[in-house]
């Protein structure tokens, strides 16, 4: 990455800021704005996010807000009610007085003196929903969006649920926030207010798994803020961007599709990360064209971007499997709309004999799979965050334990660009089931390299409002839809298509263990094939960033991830290990570390011996004080019902000062 040690403009920082809210709530920000901002106002660029203004995202923020705000824009970093140095408890994500305070925010930032009455809004993740979320409100000083690793549809395509199963990935995100809510306000910005904060913040917050978990259909808790519902709602334009890797890729092509505002996509092959520090990379030169949007449409200004394809997407060419990539190879490529002319939907039919896109199968043919629990062990993450193993490892042992249709060797390459389609008809013999559908890239030497996926709990079928039992034995016609994926298949290698009755820890399992009976005859799986085009594409250029935070680094980022089993019980474990590291920001004379512990098991045949438990350890420290907190949230379930235990522990010093334990019951929902 290039670091700009010379930038244009001068640039002041506010290292806090105090934003009344309308009930007497001030949330905290941090601005950076040109030197000579109040005299000569400009444009304001939003970010706000849960995530502590003060520390944890400093590091970050201080790469990016400097470069934007040396090219005259007021950058201003609000952490959320209940967060950071703001006052308050936050109860849950994307709540109504959130995306308020967010309009209330936004009507403050135009009003002041130096600003000249223009916002934008941008958010990688919760900063993408929410400012999606915002935008469908309309303040009327927000003039555009920048939205990256973000959906419009809370329940159907974010971590939480999908195609109706139970992700792992909302264990895991619970957790995370768990552990972020027990964080106390710095002393240095709140005063001696920081300890009752702090203990509002412990006492109020709550067990998110457990409001999550009482919701497992598509309802009112979650249509709200998915801007799905009704995309007119916005008004302003708007860029989304996201990775193949990461979990929110499809949303950019809704977006683009469904928009009536300027709209612009862009999906690279990063994962859960801003382009600029992509990775697998190639990461790009974000910031300029991010600051390109910016000045077309907060400050008039023809930068030719919108005039530019609408969509953007990184072609992958084939890459061994491996749970880790630093760089993955390919070409960017455009797309004139979407749907694109350039690409036409193209059907592979299912032979009964295992082939893919060769003779169909008779009507009476039919295959049987009932695949044991380790298969999802080499999955990796639904969101990656480029953390050694979050991404799939070879399919071939998956593959082990799942009916797969392959194609003959392909003797030339194909590209796909969007979704896959899988038309399934099946039978089952238990009255709760899923199907797991891969698209595996198959390498002359057998390397099996997962390129896309999508998961569909067949209670669901008919949509995910009012699911419904399934009943032994009936014949069921199902579509299963799959992540978008640009993806180059080489000439010599087979495409293949792989079933499984689970997926864990993707997704919990089912109840009980399910034998699915599928019938290729009047099954298909549908590709969408693109012509390859050499158009030229504007060079998006390498990373620019302004000079990195200052930190002394005591342990630096770690990821470990491990798969075991257990020679005598078959036992499946799977371990995650997430240290963020420990650092004291020098300025601040501030200490900071978090690390997080995942482990999820389970028997091969025993769907209720399922397990996931995440621990997070955060720990904050200056001169004498200190504060020290650990979370461990642990879902199992029955038949019935799933269990959440958790406990949260809390010191201030060597003194503790909180406790608690959670132990809940939620009934099961064809879950």
């Amino acid at each position: 990455m290039k670091i700009e040690t010379e930038l244009p403009r001068p640039v002041r920082e506010l290292e806090h800021v105090e934003i009344p809210m309308p009930d007497g709530t001030r949330l905290a920000a941090r601005i950076w704005m040109p030197e000579d901002a109040e005299t000569r106002p400009v444009p304001a660029i939003l970010e706000y996010i849960p995530y502590r203004k003060n520390d944890k995202t400093l590091e970050r923020d201080h790469a990016r807000a400097p470069w934007l705000a040396a090219r005259d824009y007021a950058y201003v970093r609000v952490d959320l009610r209940g967060t950071g140095e703001s006052d308050g408890v936050m109860e849950d994500e994307y709540t109504e007085i959130e995306l308020q305070d967010g309009c209330d925010a936004i009507a403050w930032i135009a009003e002041q003196a130096w600003c000249d009455g223009g916002v934008g809004i941008v958010g990688i993740s919760w900063g993408g929903f929410n400012g999606l979320q915002i935008a469908a409100l309309r303040p009327p000083a927000l003039k555009a969006v920048v939205t990256i690793c973000s959906t419009d549809d809370r329940y159907a395509d974010d971590i939480h649920y999908m195609g109706g199963t139970l992700l792992c990935d909302q264990l895991s995100w619970a957790s995370v926030m768990f552990g972020i809510n027990t964080l106390p306000p710095d002393p240095a910005h709140v005063g001696e207010r920081w300890r009752a904060l702090w203990e509002e913040r412990l006492d109020g917050s709550g067990l998110w798994l457990e409001k999550w978990l009482r919701h497992q259909t598509r309802d009112a808790f979650w249509e709200h803020g998915s801007v799905c519902e009704n995309f007119a709602d916005i008004e302003v334009p708007v860029y989304a961007v996201s990775g193949w890797a990461d979990g929110y890729c499809r949303s950019v092509f809704r977006l683009v599709e469904n928009l009536s505002s300027p709209v612009k996509g862009i999906v690279g092959p990063w994962s859960h990360k801003y382009p600029h520090l992509g990775e697998p990379g190639p990461a790009v030169d974000w910031l300029t064209e991010e600051t390109r949007w910016w000045d077309q449409w907060l400050k008039g200004q023809d930068t030719g971007i919108a005039d530019e394809p609408p969509l953007r997407l990184f072609m992958q060419d084939h890459a061994e499997p491996r749970g880790f990539y630093e760089r993955r190879d390919g070409r960017w490529i455009t797309e004139p709309a979407w749907p694109s002319p350039n690409i036409t939907r193209t059907a592979y039919a299912l032979g009964a004999d295992g082939q893919l896109g060769g003779t169909k199968a008779a009507d009476d043919a039919a295959l049987e799979i009932r695949s044991p629990l380790w298969v999802g062990q080499h999955a990796g993450k639904w969101c990656s965050y480029a953390h050694v193993g979050d991404q799939p490892g070879d399919q071939r042992r998956e593959d082990a334990g799942s009916l797969t249709f392959d194609t003959a060797p392909l003797e030339a390459d194909l590209e796909i660009a969007g979704d896959a389609r899988l038309t399934l008809t099946v039978k089952v013999d238990r009255p709760v089931a899923q199907v797991a559908a891969r698209l595996v890239d198959v390498a002359p030497d057998g390397a099996a390299t997962r390129v896309s996926y999508g998961l569909l709990n067949l209670t669901h079928r008919d949509g995910h409002e009012d699911p419904a039992p399934l009943e032994p034995g009936k014949v069921y016609t199902v579509e299963v839809p799959f992540k978008h994926v640009a993806q180059t298949f080489r000439a010599g290698h087979r495409i293949r298509l792989s079933l499984s009755t689970g997926y864990f820890p993707i997704a919990w399992p089912t109840p009980e263990p399910v034998t699915m009976t599928v019938l290729p005859g009047s099954s298909e799986l549908d590709l969408p094939v693109r012509a390859r085009t050499e158009t030229p594409v504007r060079d998006l250029g390498t990373p620019r960033a302004a000079e990195p935070l200052e930190l002394a680094v005591s342990v630096p980022p770690q990821a470990e991830w491990t798969v075991g089993e257990d020679r005598d019980t078959g036992r499946l474990t799977v371990e995650v290990r997430d240290h963020e590291g420990g650092v004291r920001i020098k300025a601040q004379d501030f200490y900071h570390s978090s690390e997080g512990f995942e482990r999820y098991s389970v028997l091969p045949d025993d769907p209720t011996s399922a397990e996931g438990e995440v621990t997070w350890v955060h720990e904050m420290a200056r001169d004498d004080w200190s504060v020290k907190t650990v979370t461990t949230t642990r879902l199992t379930g029955d038949t019935t019902n799933f269990r959440i235990t958790a406990r949260m522990q809390a010191w201030e010093g060597d003194r503790e000062v909180r406790d608690q334990e959670w132990d809940v019951t939620i009934p099961r929902n064809l879950v």
